[in-house]
């Protein structure tokens, strides 16, 4: 007699093309046997996606603001109502309504993904009203969470303390398998300094804009979109930098790494907007990682751990250009120096660690309490 498998509705606000970590939790639930559909949304500028469990990407009449929101968690809470399903995933605060209430009408577990401290995101920097209403929703339903877990120690810790439950850590580390290394013998005629990930506020981008100037024979790729993409490309054009600021819009997660082993160092610039940045560890770090591309990031909690403990990169916290300029030029010349060789035993530690196979042991042992 076959054996029923376990249905998992997982439900995010994004159209799944470049999420990372949604993908890699889908797709090890798939592996180990679950039945998953992914609900997220599609976006007139969506590119179809072929993925090994099923998708339903619904098209909502508001992309933004506060009646998007409404809406995609009035139509979330009726699918989940209705469909067939024996555990629900939440990913994020801006899905937890639908699922909790559905969770408690068809009496079915609930696990919540915490990406971030979604009311500490920086563009809800200044915006106390709607920071209060995200944060009392966290209030009303994190307090009854028994399955959850997020990203890093220290919001785990956050949310463990303030709510009194035992939230766990599994991090949105790539696969063992999943980058390739540069050819050694493959040089580019010009350095190239690369952020991969939402151009949004406070993300960095126009403090290295700013430093180019400064830097010899480099050019800065940004491979990603966002709230600020135009803002940035006519920042660019202002400094008359169009011909070494290269934007190369959103590229879906399975073309990436090809972007990523052609840059010479990964930037990882976080502006100090609220402790979401602060405490974050941005998986486009262990992405360099993977590539054995070294890192220049932000020297706050998170990434400091990792950065110093692996030695994989440098951490800088004046972003005023001459100094900015001058730390990447000096880390630029310190990782030429290194051999293939010695480059690569450097780097080899932190893969070995800094793996998606280590994670999920954690993700499927929560799902593994549920059955």
């Amino acid at each position: 007699m076959a054996t029923h498998k376990k249905r998992i509705i997982m439900s995010v606000t994004d159209d799944l093309v470049t999420d990372q970590r949604v993908n890699k939790i889908a797709t090890s639930l798939f592996n180990n046997g679950y039945d998953v559909l992914v609900v997220g949304r599609m976006l007139p500028y969506s590119v179809a996606i072929k993925r090994p469990y099923r998708v339903k990407r619904m098209r909502l009449l508001f992309k933004k603001t506060a009646m998007f929101y409404a809406e995609y968690n009035f139509r979330l809470f009726l699918l989940l109502l209705f469909s067939k399903a024996d555990i629900l995933l939440a990913d994020d605060t801006d899905t937890i309504l639908a699922n909790y209430y559905a969770s408690v009408l068809r009496h079915c577990p609930l696990v919540f993904d915490a990406h971030e401290m979604f009311p500490e995101v920086p563009e809800l920097v200044g915006r106390d009203r709607v920071k209060r209403f995200w944060s009392r929703i966290e209030d009303k339903v994190f307090p009854k969470l028994k399955y959850c877990y997020t990203v890093c120690n220290s919001i785990a810790d956050i949310y463990n303390d303030r709510y009194g439950i035992n939230m766990r850590v599994v991090r949105n580390f790539p696969e063992a398998s999943y980058c390739k290394v540069k050819n050694p013998d493959e040089k580019n005629s010009r350095k190239i300094l690369l952020y991969q990930g939402a151009v949004n506020i406070g993300r960095g981008i126009e403090w290295i804009i700013d430093a180019l100037p400064f830097i010899d024979n480099a050019v800065f790729y940004i491979a990603g979109d966002g709230d600020v993409t135009q803002q940035m490309k006519d920042y660019a054009a202002e400094k008359n930098l169009r011909d070494r600021v290269v934007f190369l819009g959103r590229i879906p997660l399975e073309d990436l790494n090809a972007i990523t082993v052609k840059a010479d160092m990964g930037m990882s610039l976080l502006a100090n907007r609220g402790l979401n940045y602060y405490y974050s560890l941005p998986n486009r770090i262990t992405d360099f990682v993977h590539a054995e591309i070294p890192v220049l990031a932000t020297d706050f909690p998170e990434i400091h751990l990792v950065v110093k403990k692996y030695g994989i990169g440098e951490l800088v916290s004046d972003h005023t250009p001459e100094v900015l300029a001058a730390t990447i030029e000096n880390a630029l010349k310190k990782w030429d120096a290194f051999s293939p060789d010695e480059r690569h035993k450097i780097f080899a530690k932190a893969k070995e660690e800094l793996c998606w196979e280590n994670e999920e042991k954690t993700l499927l042992s929560i799902f593994s309490e549920i059955m």
